[in-house]
């Protein structure tokens, strides 16, 4: 790897998990970089538009041209261009807000986001990441990832969102053999307080899991009685014409129909 590449992308990703400006010092101390390494990376940077420097305290914050970078690679998703209809089709069907996501390292990143129908205040979620074992996408997509990918994310860090979050790797392991079973993955107040759920897995043309889809609400909404499997059963045949639309093959669909 290009190490000057290397250390500008941790910047950003300093930037973008410390939740405040961070000033040169404790960039260099936080990257183990000399300070005038790191002072350079950061006004190329800022030419570029990718951090901005604030005039007061001389701190830096992630800049909008990252918002560029990130509309376009959002413009240029295939899964997310096709899910459009599919996802307002299953929010109206279901009556709840959905969302499509794509596994991004060890996090689910939310690609679309349908609202719920009704006219309530909702937050757009596009651009969310969610650690994969604390949702319903997260467990739908690894379910039916490689063995060895299931396994290097059963051995990492398990987030605790909340006291529901699930952080034995051995229960995650069972519940991910029932997804591959029944075909969905339910998620309960793991990454949220109150709210629950109901994801399957997409699939494109070359056989491969590219990415998942689901609905997402209140608890006592979606878990509710026989509306888990009602919802379970909409969930599964949108993924399933999205994973046609995306080009999967008959085999691939029975696959996680089975």
């Amino acid at each position: 790897m290009i190490q000057s590449v290397q250390r500008a992308v941790g910047i950003l990703r300093e930037l973008a998990g410390a939740g405040r400006r961070l000033g040169v010092t404790e960039l260099a101390e936080r990257l183990g970089v000399a300070k005038p390494t790191v002072h350079a990376m950061l006004r190329t940077l800022e030419a570029e538009g990718l951090v901005v420097q604030d005039a007061d305290s001389s701190r830096y914050a992630l800049g909008p041209g990252l918002v560029l970078l990130g509309n376009a690679y959002l413009d240029g998703h295939e899964l997310r261009t096709r899910s459009l209809t599919w996802a307002d089709q299953l929010a109206t069907r279901a009556g709840e807000a959905v969302w499509v996501g794509v596994l991004a390292g060890d996090h689910v990143l939310v690609v679309h986001h349908a609202f719920r129908p009704e006219g309530a205040v909702q937050i757009l979620e596009v651009g969310a990441s969610v650690p994969w074992s604390a949702c319903a996408l997260g467990k739908a997509i690894v379910a039916f990832e490689s063995e060895a990918l299931e396994a290097r994310l059963l051995g990492g860090d398990l987030a605790v969102l909340t006291g529901a979050s699930i952080t034995s790797p051995e229960r995650l392991a069972e519940q991910l053999a029932d997804v591959r079973q029944r075909g969905y993955a339910l998620e309960e107040q793991e990454a949220t307080l109150g709210d629950a759920a109901i994801a399957a897995p997409v699939f494109d043309r070359s056989g491969q899991v590219a990415g998942a889809i689901g609905v997402v609400g209140p608890v006592e909404r979606l878990l509710a009685g026989p509306r888990v499997e009602e919802l379970a059963v909409a969930v599964r045949e949108t993924a399933r014409n999205l994973s046609r639309d995306l080009g999967a093959g008959r085999g691939q669909l029975r696959r996680a129909a089975s």
